[in-house]
């Protein structure tokens, strides 16, 4: 169906708005700046916006002495670039551009935002034998803090506390099946989960995520209140289940996401459990140039990309803007999985990639049913889920559409969807098709 028949007068005006904080901000800083200053004040503007970026760059690869002196200009470069604006008393154009562009950004995002959807939900009878693994280390101890296991056994259900890093979370939980459990949980992180819905979905057992963990990532896509987990357990009494698909590394399960590159690395060292921001900081500079770690070769959809430096897979894919799997996935059951590669070669992608002008080259980004990633080793490091694995290569990744029933709460917070990166040639469709329609 054409966009200009499906297109909401809110959608259209959006779009229309934000062409017009934007257009005006130009005009402003063009008009204002170029009569009172010259040419000179618009050359500052852009040379600080360029040292910034190559300065974030530069903080990003190197260690030392140049990686603070990076950061010195990441920090200083629209300092200058204020102060200069300030001498010629026109610092007030500086704020008002800012918020003309933020309200350009804003209001083109929501504008490109899709009316919402999400999986069906099916009413369906309470567990009668409940089997719920929590790990008492998670989220800094939030089994505890909340009494996540005296509130399940209150309301019937079995429980396993894991009494340390050794035991075999899967062999926990098909042992359960075997007993005769008729619902699977977790009250742990991703990967935890991830082991145990694996185990469910085999079983076609409905599975508990409890917002246990440190990060939640999964939780948070099922609109679960991460805030407290202890809410989780409603589904026990009050509960409705949907169907989620699941990504395949593999023959192990993930929820979530699998990482190669430049994250598998960092997440594979000793210390980064400990110090994740100071490891991620001593890693990434070997990681980002490829002097360290094996040479990745993403090939999805018949196409190959060689030489880069993350390899993002996802169950289901994340918004345009997160390159790095960190924010949220607007649909769980689209049947697909995402795959977003990073290429950078050297500062001017770099700024490119960060600024989000011409991310096109250095970004790959897909929506398919299986990606393979090879490497010039036996071997590969792989994050799944948070959890550091070692793989033989060639690794292959495959969706799994509606595999896991999911019982959750019938009230929760429920997923915002995320708002989508900016688009402005399909903006420009959608202020169009509105003063068509």
């Amino acid at each position: 169906m054409p966009e200009a028949s499906v297109v909401s007068p809110n959608r259209a005006w959006l779009a229309r708005s934000s062409f017009v904080a934007a257009a005006a901000a130009v005009v402003l800083v063009l008009a204002v700046a170029g009569l009172r200053g010259g040419i000179g004040l618009l050359l500052a503007g852009a040379l600080g916006s360029a040292a910034g970026l190559a300065g974030a760059w530069w903080f990003l690869t190197h260690r030392g002495l140049w990686r603070w002196l990076a950061g010195a200009v990441v920090v200083l470069a629209p300092v200058a670039v204020a102060v200069v604006y300030m001498r010629h008393r026109l610092l007030w154009v500086v704020i008002v551009f800012v918020l003309l562009w933020a309200v350009a950004v804003a209001a083109g995002r929501r504008a490109l935002a899709e009316p919402g959807g999400g999986p069906r939900e099916t009413a369906t009878a309470a567990p009668l034998r409940p089997y719920l693994i929590m790990n008492p280390r998670s989220g800094g101890g939030k089994v505890g803090r909340f009494r996540l296991a005296e509130r399940a056994r209150d309301l019937g259900a079995e429980v396993f506390v894991l009494d340390g890093p050794a035991v075999d979370v899967e062999a926990v939980a098909r042992q359960a099946v075997r007993d005769g459990a008729d619902l699977l949980g977790v009250a742990g992180g991703d990967g935890t989960q991830a082991l145990v819905a694996g185990v469910a979905a085999e079983h076609g057992l409905p599975f508990l995520v409890i917002s246990a963990g440190t990060r939640n990532h999964f939780a948070l896509d099922l609109g679960l209140d991460r805030e407290d987990p202890s809410t989780c357990l409603d589904a026990l009494t009050d509960g409705v289940e949907m169907r989620v698909d699941l990504g395949l590394i593999g023959d192990r399960t993930f929820v979530n996401n699998a990482s190669f590159g430049a994250y598998a690395a960092v997440v594979q060292s000793p210390a980064y459990r400990d110090d994740k921001i100071g490891t991620t900081l001593q890693m990434l500079p070997d990681a980002l140039t490829g002097i360290s770690g094996p040479h990745l070769a993403l090939t999805v959809d018949g196409v190959t990309v060689t030489g880069s430096q993350a390899v993002l897979v996802s169950n289901n894919p994340y918004t345009t803007g997160d390159i790095a799997g960190l924010g949220e996935r607007p649909r769980l059951d689209l049947g697909v999985l995402g795959v977003l590669a990073v290429t950078v070669r050297g500062s001017a992608d770099a700024a490119r990639l960060i600024s989000g002008r011409g991310r096109a080259r250095s970004l790959t980004v897909r929506a398919a049913t299986e990606a393979v990633v090879d490497a010039d080793a036996p071997s590969v490091p792989v994050g799944i889920d948070g959890e550091a694995v070692l793989l033989p290569t060639p690794v292959r990744c495959l969706i799994r559409p509606a595999a896991l029933r999911v019982r959750v709460p019938r009230q929760r917070p429920g997923n915002r969807p995320a708002l989508p990166e900016m688009d402005w040639t399909r903006l420009r469709r959608l202020a169009l098709a509105g003063r068509r329609s």
